[in-house]
């Protein structure tokens, strides 16, 4: 279905509200297609692994955990007293 342009002025706020939905529509000109209206979409860029590399700095130990703060999250620790 092609929409005049005439139309397309009036019924502006209409059309966009058919758009937000999800709905595309053709615009034209003496029935002649011209241009669509099409919802509004953000273009994301894809995400690119190792951006960052080099710029973040672990600690060698990271991935070792003290005994004693293991013991704790399992119970595992004494009273002191």
């Amino acid at each position: 279905m092609v929409i005049n342009v005439y139309e397309a002025k009036t019924q502006l706020s209409k059309l966009l509200e058919r758009v937000a939905t999800g709905e595309e529509l053709v615009l034209g000109k003496a029935g002649k297609p011209m241009a669509r209206l099409i919802p509004y979409r953000e273009l994301r860029q894809p995400r690119k692994p190792g951006r960052l590399a080099g710029t973040i700095w672990m600690a060698p130990d990271f991935d070792e955990t003290p005994e004693d703060i293991i013991d704790a999250f399992e119970g595992s620790l004494e009273d002191p007293e």
